[in-house]
Formats: structure tokens, sequence, C-alpha cells
């Protein structure tokens, strides 16, 4: 497919008023789209004023709430007159447990945000990017196929997204509309500072991963990724690129990393206090 000229294309991005969705709207305005940020956050619509009065709207939705994004995208058309790019965005972390311990509340959560609300996203959007022969960006990360030891449902969730993406980009191709799926490392944020780096337990479950794989993202840098990534219609972007390796090997490298987890003390004594938590 030919590149893709963001100036004044309309992107609507959930979970946008803080970490990776604020970077990205905030690197989209700099090339000259129009943003739709959607989130929780009952001070959105602030938030995005204070971007740009004019080229940026928010609006706060639920995106568990199906009716409530279809609402927000009519609101979006109406106000920019068409919507080109969807980028499902929000997610959350969960509780750093093993599945176990794991509360059923949280982890269905996590799955109904992570999961429902992309394909809720997806799904209220899609006529509009059809039209438009635009994008659909979905957010997995490298625990769709790396062990998710800790963090079960999250990385579930993730795995599903990935599928989700690979899915899209055959059935969209038809239209003339792509899929970018991102798989991102930890990025610095406050979702991670507080679902990671507060958590003693889950410090010492990083520090058993691969020494090469603990590198982190800063939010503006996973941002400008995406953004590049929707300039050029690329179907996938891995950051930090050193993690490309393990997904193009996953069959046998996956496996092979698990039994080292599985062998080893300092991984399963985190395990134990992850499963007294």
């Amino acid at each position: 497919m030919t590149s893709f000229d963001l100036n004044n294309k309309v992107i609507m991005i959930t979970g946008g008023t803080g970490g990776l969705g604020s970077a990205t709207a905030r690197a989209l305005l700099a090339r000259g789209a129009r943003v739709a940020i959607l989130d929780l956050d009952p001070k959105t619509a602030d938030f995005a004023s204070s971007l740009s009065p004019d080229r940026a709207i928010g609006l706060t939705v639920d995106v568990c709430d199906r009716n409530a994004l279809d609402l927000a995208v009519t609101e979006v058309t109406e106000r920019f007159g068409r919507l080109d790019v969807a980028i499902a965005n929000a997610g959350i972390l969960g509780l750093p447990r093993t599945v176990r311990a794991t509360p059923p509340a949280i982890a269905e959560k996590v799955l109904q945000v992570n999961i429902s609300g992309v394909l809720n996203t997806v799904a209220a959007s899609i006529e509009e990017v059809i039209a438009n022969q635009g994008q659909v960006v979905v957010i997995s990360s490298v625990f769709a196929f790396m062990n998710g030891m800790g963090a079960a449902p999250y990385a579930m969730s993730k795995a599903a997204v990935e599928q989700l993406g690979r899915a899209l980009r055959v059935e969209l191709a038809q239209h003339g509309a792509s899929v970018l799926t991102a798989y991102f490392a930890l990025i610095q944020t406050e979702m991670i500072r507080q679902g990671v780096d507060a958590d003693p337990h889950v410090a010492e479950l990083v520090a058993a991963t691969p020494k090469p794989l603990q590198k982190r993202l800063e939010a503006g840098e996973a941002a400008q990724a995406i953004v590049r990534g929707i300039e050029r219609r690329d179907a996938r972007l891995i950051k930090p690129r050193r993690w490309a390796a393990l997904s193009a090997t996953r069959g046998f490298l996956g496996p092979a990393l698990d039994g080292r987890f599985v062998r080893d003390a300092a991984t399963q004594a985190v395990m134990k206090k992850l499963d007294r938590a």
C-alpha cells in the first residue's frame, strides 16, 4: 500500500490522557493530524483542549461500553467530518499474582478492558476506517509471545489482541484499509510505575528475565514508533527491536525459556511470593 500522509487525517485514540496514549496524541498533532482522545478520565475534554483547542477533542468514554463508543464515533465524525484511523490503546495491567492467587474479578476486568474494549473500539470505528481506506492500530505486547508468569490475564489479553490484528489485516485488505499491530516491552508510564516498580516481587521477577530483554522504552519513543508505523502503513512493529528475534523464533525459543524459568531458583522464589500475595 502507499504511504499514509497524516496531515489533516482524523485519528481516534482510546486511553489517550496518559502514558503512551497522550504521547501518541501529541506526536500525531505535531504531524498535522486532528485527534479525538477517548478516556475514562472526566477531565478528558480539558486535556484535549490543552493540547489543541481546534485540532483535538476529548470525550469521556468507557471502552467496555459499545454503545458509548458508537456515540463517540458519531460525535467525532460530526466534529471533524470523518475518521481515518482508530488506535485501540486503552488497557490495564491488573494485579501481579499467580493465577492461583488472582481474584476472579480482577482477571475478568483485565480481559474485559484489554480484549472486549479493543474489539468494541474496532467495531465502532470500522465502517469509517473502511470508507476512508484508513487504518486500525491495536496495541499488543511482547507478552503476546513471552511467558506471562505472574501476569497471566494480561499476557492472555495481549495474545488475543495479536490474533485480532492478524485477522483484521487480512479482512480489511479487500477494502484498501490496513492494520498495524504494535508490540512493546515495558514503557515508562504511570501504569508500569504503579503496577511493576512499586511491587518488589514484580521487580524481582523482571530482574529474573535475560538482561538484554530488560530494556525499557520512554513513552515518547514508543509514540513516535506508532506514528512512523501509521505513515508507512506497516503491518507490525516491535520495540525494542531486540524482541523481534524472540517473536520470530517463539516456536522453539519460547519453550526453551519456559524451561529455564521452571528450573531457575530465583524465578521460582518469586512465584512462591506471588502465590502467597
